[in-house]
């Protein structure tokens, strides 16, 4: 068995010479071309008196040993859940192994319509989106797309009035702009789900996971050294997760959906939940795969966004940037979807 997660196993090497910088090119002309014709759409709170507009931008990565590889990313957007004009859905799915696209085609549709078909999804949407998450693993578990190395994380944003509840599944990630005085500060809305987290490190171990790099895995390092540093400096080789005797699945992040080899060890669907009670100080929100933060911090999105008033000119900054420095540092790039959301007229304080 194979490593189940796109960045991973499988070394990419920094690239030595321009052949792939030039494909590259060409390949990102061709991409303008498909961005051009996105468009801004926009959605009511009347309940609250504000609105939304949204962006979404998503590219297959750039492959260069598998040029037929597909995007694995898959979103969703969905306004007036349960026929309210109140309740609005954004979510980002990052399919990794041999049948993530399929698996994220999958979550991206059953869990939306599980929650819209929940009875209590006003009234207790944390409750609500813990049920639609352990509903969907069950029922691709139970599917017929092999989901043993294969699956997908899952970053959500539920918006119910003035309430904004973002469930995160994973290590693709939502921020949210926040004005303090003259500056536009990052606010993570999740937490990366990761064996950088002690907490997470220490749950999957406490499960039977063997948590080591691949360096150690394969020799290169003590395997008796439990310190990784942090995600930031040290993600070229992270820590990942293991089953005692075999060398798979070699999963980066500690929770998905799918993924059943994986569960063995620790790897849950259970989402983390973040509230947020929205405000005038709360410019907008993205919702963004992990393709677009492996470089790139949250600060520096904000930035990027706060910078450009039409979302569609700053989701094509961040995915041009983001590529740009996966080069930088390896042969290829990620797929990258970003969901930007910018809230419109909201004046309570």
């Amino acid at each position: 068995m194979g490593c189940v997660h796109g960045k991973c196993c499988c070394r990419y090497p920094r690239s030595s010479d321009g052949d792939n910088r030039e494909d590259l090119g060409r390949y990102a002309q061709v991409q303008t071309h498909i961005l051009a014709g996105r468009s801004v759409e926009s959605a009511q709170v009347p309940s609250h008196n504000f609105r939304l507009e949204y962006s979404v931008l998503t590219q297959r990565g750039f492959y260069p040993e598998s040029p037929e590889k597909e995007n694995q990313d898959s979103y969703c957007i969905r306004t007036q859940l349960q026929g309210n004009p109140n309740v609005h859905f954004f979510g980002v799915f990052d399919g990794h192994g041999q049948f993530g696209t399929e698996c994220s085609v999958f979550v991206r549709d059953r869990l939306v319509e599980i929650l819209s078909n929940d009875s209590t999804l006003l009234d207790d949407p944390v409750k609500a989106y813990n049920s639609a998450f352990s509903i969907t693993n069950e029922e691709l578990h139970d599917s017929d797309i092999d989901d043993s190395m294969s699956g997908t994380t899952a970053i959500t944003a539920l918006l119910v009035g003035d309430m904004l509840y973002v469930a995160n599944v994973g290590d693709s990630r939502a921020v949210m702009a926040v004005k303090e005085g003259n500056r536009v500060v990052a606010k993570d809305l999740s937490s990366d789900q990761t064996p950088f987290r002690k907490d997470e490190c220490e749950r999957v171990k406490s499960c039977g996971a063997r948590v080591l790099s691949v360096d150690q895995v394969e020799g290169l390092k003590d395997p008796d050294i439990q310190s990784w540093g942090d995600e930031e400096t040290e993600g070229g080789d992270p820590p990942r997760l293991w089953v005692q005797n075999g060398m798979y699945p070699g999963t980066a992040f500690t929770r998905s959906v799918g993924d059943s080899t994986a569960e063995s060890i620790g790897v849950v669907s259970v989402p983390e939940v973040t509230t947020v009670h929205l405000t005038a100080h709360h410019p907008f929100f993205v919702v963004a795969s992990d393709g677009v933060f492996e470089f790139l911090s949250s600060q520096t999105v904000v930035d990027m966004v706060n910078r450009s008033a039409d979302p569609r000119d700053a989701s094509s900054a961040i995915a041009g940037e983001s590529y740009k420095l996966w080069l930088d540092h390896e042969n290829r790039t990620d797929d990258i979807t970003i969901i930007i959301v910018h809230i419109k007229a909201l004046s309570n304080v």
